[in-house]
């Protein structure tokens, strides 16, 4: 319903502003104040030391960040930040996922693991969440049974699939739940052509854009990912992915980096890119957990 909407909201602008020669080429006002909601940060066991919880929210703040899609290996990570951010008096800023890793090495193994099963049901019955993942999982191990058992979870609790995979993956993820929800990690590393194509045979594909800065060359949008943007305006979202300590560190960069890209685009588009269809589909689920 609200990807609808964004998509509504978006038409009407079109419609409205269409007769002007430049309609999709207007710039976003005061671009340095659009407010961003980062769909990908993970916060993992070698972070906490290095940038300890209240250093990261004030991160996360200095940023402009209205909320952070948020997981880490371990799950400990994401309640500390949640912790933290509810004492300061920022309980909505957190949007949590759990992740299927109890370290960063799981990354390679977590596939054929079956104490991963029960590290994500004892999490599940512990704690809410709005999605599962990130997790990265390629072509025919998507139908292993740890795999196979994640998206049963995510199923049962209503969970959003944020998945680092390759197209036969996400195609395989779609065959085993038809009505998933599920948030394409980097976008697949794909071209925009192959994004574009994938998404209009699955309604239910969102792409965050984590490690996609090829789209822009300084300020400006190469025109293949324009075109995806403007076909799908209600399915993008920004993020940073902070897979290693340092990466936190990037966070108000790659947030000024993203409105400088997002000002080359119409302000709704720039709008829904930044915040608001991270808000449409990452908040919801978080209240339904």
């Amino acid at each position: 319903m609200a990807n609808s909407l964004t998509r509504r909201r978006f038409n009407t602008w079109v419609s409205a502003t269409a007769a002007g020669a430049g309609a999709l080429s207007t710039p976003v006002a005061a671009a340095t104040e659009l407010p961003l909601f980062d769909a990908h940060i993970h916060y993992s066991h070698d972070a906490w030391e290095v940038v300890p919880p209240p250093q990261a929210i004030t991160i996360l703040r200095q940023a402009g960040l209205r909320g952070a899609f948020v997981s880490s290996s371990n799950d400990e990570g994401t309640q500390l930040l949640i912790a933290e951010a509810t004492r300061v008096g920022l309980p909505d800023l957190i949007v949590p996922e759990l992740r299927p890793y109890r370290l960063r090495s799981d990354v390679g193994t977590w596939v054929r693991d079956e104490a991963i099963t029960r590290y994500m049901e004892q999490r599940l019955g512990k704690y809410r969440y709005a999605g599962v993942g990130e997790f990265h999982l390629f072509g025919e191990d998507t139908e292993l049974a740890v795999p196979r058992r994640l998206v049963a979870l995510a199923r049962e609790h209503g969970l959003i699939l944020h998945a680092h995979s390759d197209v036969d993956a996400i195609e395989r993820l779609f065959r085993q739940w038809p009505e998933a929800r599920i948030l394409w990690a980097h976008s697949g590393f794909e071209r925009p052509e192959k994004v574009r194509e994938l998404l209009r045979r699955h309604p239910k594909l969102w792409c965050d854009l984590a490690y996609r800065n090829e789209q822009a060359s300084g300020t400006k949008v190469d025109a293949g990912w324009r075109e995806a943007f403007v076909e799908f305006p209600g399915r993008f979202m920004i993020g940073t992915d902070t897979f290693t300590p340092e990466r936190w560190h990037y966070i108000a960069g790659n947030a000024t980096f993203s409105r400088g890209w997002l000002a080359d685009l119409p302000q709704p588009l720039a709008e829904a890119i930044a915040w608001r269809n991270a808000e449409a589909l990452l908040r919801p689920a978080a209240q339904r957990a």
